[in-house]
């Protein structure tokens, strides 16, 4: 009955139709739309085609900076939850990046460290911005712009906080964060902590730099490397936000992550065992535009990264803010950043296999690099006979 119901011509033209609707659906972002239906809601619709300058919203700010060292009056109000002065999307170009001087001549709310302050009001909640840093890096002027405007923007009381390791050795990002934050809570009892990759700028001033008291906030949820998608679930990285209790909770990031990969996840994972649930702001409004910049020296792939995941769920615990050890080398009070700089050790799985071009597993240029690499079998010796004598002056 099923072959003959399938063989009529309007049974046919059907199953064609079907699929053609189906195809055509998928074409305009029929995934996306999936995602909304069965997912999380996408929130609203912003236009990023007519982006807004980046500093627009701070040109509405009333009055001037508070002098330097008056104490803020008792009586004045807070800033509302969320600022009146926000325009959505905003324009970020990295041709050219400004000077750090330019970037403090742009805002002169800006205090020595980064802390910010507006007139006739008391700004709300307090929050250190958080970037590990490469030292020498070229991304640092837009860790300044992205700190000093997303805070601003948002009326919170800030100060921008950059870790900086000693030396030349690998590259630790999670333990830097660590570092960062045992810092800045040593200065002030901060509401909020936020952990911000160097090389990323938000595009929204919507997508505002505060905490969820709920569990920790993942805020890049839409990155241009990624098609300005999340990449996967349990993905928390590039930045987020976590009150310092929420922190201590999960004991801080992993240490034992040198170069690249790896502590993201372990950070979800911490996350969950702690018993705390991963919040997200909608993506349209976290979207995130990254730096193009050469890889850093030292951060390259961490080929135990696997490894160590594997051995979270028992080590999260042991490993992280309550075995956190380094030695603070210098404090440098900048205009638009606090910069520490600390000696966090060196990896104690020593230096990596020589680099070189790397293959495909199981390709035939993987299989000959193999076999350059090895050494040749020794050849066998003469067999040994009864009552052998070596002859005289033989060594």
């Amino acid at each position: 009955m099923l072959r003959r119901l399938l063989e009529r011509p309007c049974t046919l033209a059907l199953l064609v139709g079907s699929q053609l609707a189906v195809m055509m659906y998928l074409s305009l972002g029929g995934f996306r739309s999936l995602s909304a239906l069965f997912g999380r809601d996408p929130g609203p619709t912003f236009d990023y085609s007519h982006p807004h300058d980046v500093y627009s919203n701070l040109s509405h700010l009333p009055g001037a900076p508070v002098a330097a060292g008056v104490p803020p009056a008792q009586a004045l109000p807070y800033c509302p939850e969320r600022s009146p002065f926000l325009v959505g999307p905003v324009s970020v170009s990295f041709s050219p990046v400004p000077s750090l001087a330019e970037i403090v001549e742009r805002n002169p709310r800006v205090e020595s460290g980064a802390g910010t302050a507006l007139r006739g009001v008391s700004p709300a909640p307090e929050q250190p911005s958080l970037c590990p840093i490469e030292p020498g890096s070229t991304t640092f002027a837009c860790c300044c712009i992205t700190c000093t405007l997303s805070c601003s923007a948002n009326s919170s009381h800030t100060a921008s906080t950059s870790s900086t390791r000693a030396g030349n050795g690998t590259f630790n990002r999670a333990k830097l964060l660590n570092v960062g934050v045992r810092e800045a809570l040593r200065d002030e009892e901060w509401d909020c902590l936020f952990l911000h990759d160097v090389d990323l700028l938000p595009e929204n001033d919507h997508n505002l730099y505060v905490c969820d008291p709920r569990g920790p906030r993942h805020v890049a949820v839409a990155m241009n490397k990624f098609g300005y998608s999340l990449p996967y679930p349990q993905y928390f990285g590039g930045v987020s936000a976590l009150t310092p209790d929420q922190y201590l909770k999960m004991n801080g990031f992993p240490n034992e992550y040198w170069g690249w990969g790896g502590e993201d996840d372990d950070i979800a994972t911490r996350v969950r065992l702690a018993g705390m649930k991963i919040s997200r702001p909608p993506t349209s409004v976290g979207h995130y535009k990254m730096v193009k910049h050469r890889g850093d020296k030292g951060n390259e792939e961490n080929p135990h990264r696997f490894d160590l995941l594997v051995r979270t769920q028992n080590s999260w615990t042991q490993d992280g803010m309550n075995s956190l050890t380094y030695r603070l080398l210098a404090r440098e009070l900048g205009p638009l950043y606090t910069n520490i700089t600390a000696d966090i050790g060196t990896d104690p799985r020593g230096p990596r296999s020589p680099s070189g071009p790397r293959y495909p597993p199981g390709s035939s240029q993987a299989f000959r690099q193999e076999m350059l690499q090895r050494r040749p079998p020794a050849r066998p010796g003469p067999l040994p006979t009864a009552n052998h004598t070596a002859p005289q002056g033989s060594h």
